[in-house]
């Protein structure tokens, strides 16, 4: 039995296509991501993201019909 004990604190971040991610907070932030204002255990930045990003095709895809 596994457990998923990652007690970090995560970013919930945004590139140019809408796409999201979670990032450790304690990192320096990828090139193309921005922080979407979200913080906090992985748990919620998922939440957030579950939320959030209801249509998974990129910004291009989207604007391109």
């Amino acid at each position: 039995m596994t457990t998923d004990s990652d007690d970090r604190d995560y970013l919930v971040v945004v590139n140019h296509e809408e796409q999201y991610s979670i990032w450790p907070a304690d990192r320096e932030m990828p090139a193309g991501w921005s922080a979407e204002g979200t913080s906090g255990p992985k748990a919620a930045c998922l939440d957030r993201i579950a939320q959030v990003w209801t249509d998974m095709r990129p910004l291009s895809a989207r604007t391109d019909l």
